[in-house]
């Protein structure tokens, strides 16, 4: 061993002590932030319809999902719900949809009477975007049955115009769905994902004990393809699967993320299929797409299963540049993280990780990643919950109602589990299906909505003290020009004390739910973004320097900044 002069030990030391206080100084005690229950004082009295009647038909275990929509451009951000509805022959109640408007005080009011959005269907998720280009959010709801396309009108009120756009037709038991500019025109094109081939007349009779039926798995019936519509630009939509590539009759999909994984600016498209591989679509730019989930590895399981994914997601969230995936499993498969190594080749870093560990007996829906604790770093959330109430009859590990999981990113390649220190509200059981995230009260945080199958939705605000709360965020919503409105597909690249965030602004991701249109960025400690990178879909770029934080700034595409609001101002 070599001998050190003890002023360069004492230096080394000191350093050491300086190194370690400035890691936790960047990392303050996650106790110190709380997701708080708010639903009831918020006014979100709601729950959900599956319309379970003891049959057990295989839809009833699927919904609800939830979506964050500013339907009037006030800045704050409104809350619709999805709901299902009665069998024929057993109806109990009229149930619909939700639309919950922002009082911009903490509180909600159901306008959806007002808004013409009461109409009954076996709702399941839904995707948030301004498919016209009129500077107002439609919502597209997917169903068993019909989905449904409901215009903003821009007064309050939606009309359906599910015909007139050229998509009623196809009767299907549709899931998520995404709003995506696949071929870059301007015009927010639809992806929607579609599961099986079931109906009440073809449903079959499984059993988990051999003696009362249960729920079957999705292997019990014929898969379908998903489904692309092309915007033509006119209020109507083309069917564009087959020309597109996408019409694989197999797949049994889930979950929709939109993804450039391969960094070329065109956007692709990841399916999380339920008991069939996965499928990774190549944009190739000229209106087509290239299936390439078994090559980049993201198909299988790391042993070459295929698993049951449900929700999905896509994050820069080691600051390579490239965005990797994160895919909900079933129960004793646990959560797929597939690392982008940058080369069209992804490696499902969750066996090696407490991601892995902890979500092994875990039964996973909606999903994201999202700086919750504003440190820069993109952490995850799981909403958690089982398909059927006698699980512990044959599986005694196996909860149906779970809490969910949060992950923390170290900002090292690592995730640690931190539920528990979030709030005893927040780390109860429930049988969890949709999420969605948006800051819903104009302080620069992340809260979060959750649903449940068959139960109550759930508010949590996201509430920091101490350190906590001395950390930064800049938030961005975007106005396209040549692009599509939404600013959908945008990529935003921040550089703040020497690290690079990059997100893109999408639609879809998590399982049946919309987050927010806006992007969030944590600053940790902060107080201004050094230099930022706006590319969009049309091939603008737009720059901007040292951009102050506390605020959301509305950037429209070629003129930089045209409008900001500071964190905690009303209107």
């Amino acid at each position: 061993m070599v001998k050190r002069p003890f002023a360069t030990v004492a230096v080394f030391v000191l350093a050491v002590f300086l190194i370690a206080q400035t890691q936790t100084k960047a990392a303050p005690d996650t106790s110190s932030i709380q997701f708080h229950d708010v639903t009831q004082p918020a006014g979100l009295h709601f729950v959900h319809n599956n319309g379970a009647f003891g049959k057990k038909f295989l839809p009833e275990t699927m919904g609800p999902g939830v979506a964050f929509i500013d339907y009037d451009n006030d800045g704050w951000p409104d809350i619709f719900l999805v709901n299902g509805m009665d069998w024929p022959g057993h109806v109990q109640k009229h149930s619909t949809p939700k639309l919950y408007h922002n009082n911009h005080d903490g509180t909600f009011t159901d306008v959806t009477h007002k808004a013409g959005l009461d109409i009954e269907m076996f709702g399941m998720g839904v995707a948030v975007g301004d498919y016209d280009n009129d500077g107002y959010d439609d919502l597209f709801v997917t169903a068993y049955g019909q989905s449904h396309l409901f215009h903003n009108n821009g007064n309050g009120t939606f009309t359906d115009v599910t015909q007139k756009a050229g998509l009623s037709g196809p009767k299907e038991f549709s899931t998520s769905a995404a709003w995506v500019d696949y071929d870059k025109d301007g015009r927010l094109d639809l992806v929607v994902g579609n599961y099986v081939q079931w109906t009440p007349e073809t449903d079959l009779y499984c059993t988990l004990d051999g003696k009362s039926k249960s729920y079957c798995t999705p292997e019990s019936y014929k898969g379908t393809s998903v489904r692309l519509w092309h915007n033509r630009g006119d209020g109507t939509f083309e069917d564009a699967t087959q020309k597109a590539g996408l019409g694989e009759p197999t797949s049994k999909t889930l979950g929709v993320a939109v993804l450039d994984y391969d960094n070329d600016g065109w956007p692709d498209l990841l399916f999380s299929n339920d008991t069939q591989p996965n499928k990774l679509y190549r944009n190739n730019g000229n209106g087509t797409f290239t299936e390439k989930a078994v090559v980049a590895g993201v198909a299988f399981s790391e042993d070459g299963v295929a698993r049951a994914g449900m929700g999905v997601d896509a994050s820069d969230y080691d600051h390579s540049g490239y965005p990797s995936l994160l895919i909900t499993n079933f129960s004793n498969q646990m959560l797929s993280l597939y690392h982008n190594e940058g080369r069209g080749l992804f490696v499902d870093e969750a066996p090696r990780s407490e991601i892995g560990r902890a979500s092994l007996l875990t039964l996973g829906f909606g999903c994201f990643f999202f700086d919750y604790d504003l440190d820069g770093w993109a952490d995850v959330l799981v909403a958690n919950g089982h398909i059927d109430a006698d699980i512990q009859r044959v599986q005694a590990n196996v909860k149906y109602a779970m809490p969910p999981h949060v992950f923390r990113n170290d900002g090292k390649g690592k995730f640690q589990e931190v539920t528990k220190s979030l709030g005893q509200a927040f780390d109860s059981p429930r049988v969890g299906r949709g999420a969605a995230y948006a800051d819903f009260n104009n302080d620069g945080r992340l809260d979060l909505l959750l649903s449940t199958n068959g139960g109550p939705v759930y508010l949590f605000r996201n509430d920091a003290l101490g350190a906590a709360a001395s950390y930064h965020s800049l938030r961005f919503k975007l106005i396209g020009v040549k692009s599509n409105r939404d600013g959908i597909g945008a990529t935003v690249k921040l550089t703040s004390g020497g690290e690079t965030q990059t997100q893109m602004l999408r639609s879809g991701s998590s399982y049946l739910s919309a987050s927010e249109l806006v992007l969030t960025f944590g600053l940790a400690q902060h107080d201004k973004a050094d230099a930022i990178e706006i590319r969009w879909p049309s091939g603008q770029v737009d720059r901007l320097s040292s951009v102050p934080a506390g605020q959301t700034v509305t950037v429209t595409e070629g003129k930089g900044i045209t409008a900001a609001r500071a964190y905690g101002k009303k209107n």
